[in-house]
């Protein structure tokens, strides 16, 4: 009798000790291959695309070696024209605003910039090459997974351009587009359509002037240092001259040269198009010669004595600087 016990006490131990093997034996191979995925390049799971009409055989691979081009610029200065453009070129996919890409840029900023936080950061081991690891896995996830593949990638969040020589680190073979506008006539285009900006005071002229020159100064003094990777575009020229300045730019950013940048207005809203939000698409003009020259005469004989004349030069330096010139009436806009 206590023969047969041992037994099948001896029986149970093999059994248990088997499915133990067993669990454990497959948990270490579910391990195995959750490390080998990490150690590979980010994967999308996006098989098909709209744009491009192909069937992807393969996951889309993308990794911060890519070709990602970054619009930016103070807002009402033909970011948002300049995206829509770019997005009618069939090999290119913008998307709409992202809202988060800047907000994540200037925290980082914040904590480079107190010597008290980066002390404590590093103590903790999050030194600067975490972050700029982490910082570089989330913007991709966010330009890549927000819209369609493409083979060129854009984002057009226009503050983001604050960050661009830290842009420019974390993807070193990113391009810039910096928009630029006459100061003047982008402070009374976010005022008479009460565009609400963050920190811009929409009933003050003077605040919105001092504003847009602290920003457009911080942008353009850096796309100036990474000269032949930030190209400055003068909203102006671009409407008055499509052509030439969009041939210029696609040579800069090597992308071949299609005449659907010129016809984006017939791609919105269409699949492979151009998606804009319904503010977006109230907000998006291309003006002709004449309607924008007429616009800015306008601006300037019934907003300069009004408004302009009492605010002080303090916003003079950028103006001139970005190549606007003061003492012209109308402005002569042939930078």
């Amino acid at each position: 009798m206590i023969g047969k016990l041992k037994q099948n006490l001896l029986v149970a131990c093999l059994v248990i000790s088997s499915v133990t093997v067993f669990y454990l034996g497959r948990h270490a191979m579910e391990c195995h291959h959750r490390i080998d995925e990490r150690s590979q390049p980010l994967v999308s799971s996006l098989h098909t695309t709209l744009r491009t009409g192909q069937n992807l055989s393969t996951p889309f691979i993308y990794n911060k070696d890519m070709p990602l081009i970054f619009i930016g610029g103070v807002p009402r200065s033909g970011t948002t024209l300049m995206r829509a453009m770019l997005d009618a070129h069939p090999d290119v996919r913008c998307g709409e605003e992202t809202r988060v890409i800047p907000r994540i840029l200037a925290m980082k900023q914040m904590w480079s910039r107190s010597g008290r936080e980066k002390m404590r950061l590093d103590e903790a081991g999050v030194t600067d090459e975490v972050l700029d690891s982490a910082m570089q896995a989330f913007l991709l996830e966010i330009i890549v997974k927000h819209g369609e593949p493409a083979n060129y990638l854009c984002n057009k969040d226009p503050f983001a351009l604050k960050s661009l020589t830290y842009l420019a680190k974390i993807f070193p073979h990113a391009k810039f587009i910096l928009m630029i506008r006459d100061g003047r006539a982008s402070v009374h285009s976010m005022i008479s359509r009460k565009v609400t900006i963050a920190g811009f005071d929409l009933s003050s002229y003077r605040d919105c002037l001092t504003k847009w020159n602290r920003a457009i100064e911080t942008m353009y003094t850096q796309c100036l240092e990474a000269a032949d990777k930030c190209l400055p575009m003068h909203y102006e020229q671009l409407v008055l001259h499509p052509e030439k300045w969009m041939r210029r730019l696609l040579k800069f950013l090597n992308i071949p040269w299609n005449d659907a940048v010129l016809h984006h207005e017939e791609l919105i809203g269409k699949a492979g198009g151009v998606s804009l939000s319904n503010i977006q698409h109230e907000y998006l003009g291309f003006m002709s010669h004449l309607d924008y020259l007429s616009s800015v005469q306008l601006f300037y004989l019934i907003n300069v004595t009004s408004h302009l004349c009492h605010t002080g030069c303090v916003w003079h330096t950028m103006v001139m600087l970005t190549g606007y010139c003061l003492l012209f009436f109308p402005p002569k806009n042939s930078v």
